[in-house]
C-alpha cells in the first residue's frame, strides 16, 4: 500500500503512524533500533503490504498494469488504491484535509526518529500535500510520474495513467472487495499488538 493507506491504517496511534510511514526506509535489522509502537508500526506496515500483495482482488486488478510495467505493477496498484481511499467518504471522521494535516503534525513531532531518506522527502510530502492530493486524478498522475522517476528501467508514466483512467471501474470494484478486510486486519492487529 501507499502513504495514505498506511497513514489511515495506523488508526490515530502516533507511534504506529510514525513506524508505518517510515517502514520502507528502515532496512533489515535497523528496525531493532526502534522501540514500542514505532517498531510495531514498522512491522504492521510490512504485514499490510503482505496482506495486500497476496489478496486475490489485488492480484487480479494489478494484471491490468502488468503487461506494460511487469514487476512494478504492484507499486502502481498501491497508488491506485490511495485514490479510492482518498475518495471514500466513509473513512474519515472529519475530512481528508483535516486528517492529512493531523498526520503531518504528528509526524513532525517525531522527526528525530526519521531515517535520513524519509527526513529528506517529508518536507515535499507536506508542502505538496500528497495525502490530500491522492483524491485528485492529477495527484495520481503526479504520483505515477514520481514512481517512474525513482524506478530503474522505466521512463514513461503516461501509459500507467491512461490505464488507470480506462480501468477505473475495475480498480474501484477491487478496492471495495479488498479494503474493508484489510482495515479489519490492521484494526485487530493494533488492538492486540499481534501480527
Amino acid at each position: 500500500m501507499n502513504y495514505l493507506a498506511h497513514a489511515y491504517l495506523s488508526f490515530d496511534v502516533p507511534g504506529i503512524l510514525v513506524g508505518n510511514m517510515i517502514s520502507d526506509f528502515v532496512k533489515g535489522k535497523k528496525k531493532f533500533e526502534y522501540k514500542g509502537d514505532i517498531r510495531f508500526g514498522i512491522d504492521l506496515h510490512r504485514a499490510i503490504d503482505d496482506y495486500t500483495d497476496s489478496h486475490p482482488e489485488t492480484k487480479k486488478a494489478k494484471t491490468v498494469y502488468q503487461e506494460v510495467y511487469g514487476l512494478y505493477s504492484g507499486a502502481f496498484m498501491d497508488v491506485t488504491y490511495d485514490y479510492f481511499i482518498a475518495n471514500d467518504t466513509n473513512l474519515f471522521k472529519t475530512s481528508l484535509e483535516t486528517f492529512s494535516n493531523n498526520v503531518y503534525s504528528t509526524l513532525e513531532a517525531y522527526n528525530e526518529h526519521f531515517p535520513q531518506r524519509f527526513a529528506s522527502m517529508f518536507p515535499y510530502m507536506k508542502k505538496h500535500n500528497w495525502l490530500l492530493n491522492y483524491r485528485n486524478k492529477s495527484g495520481i498522475e503526479r504520483s505515477f510520474e514520481g514512481l517512474v522517476h525513482r524506478a530503474e528501467y522505466m521512463d514513461d508514466s503516461s501509459s500507467a495513467y491512461q490505464t488507470f483512467l480506462k480501468n477505473i471501474g475495475v480498480f474501484e470494484e477491487a478496492y471495495h472487495k479488498f479494503f474493508p478486510g484489510l482495515a479489519d486486519f490492521a484494526r485487530e492487529a493494533i488492538a492486540t499488538r499481534k501480527l
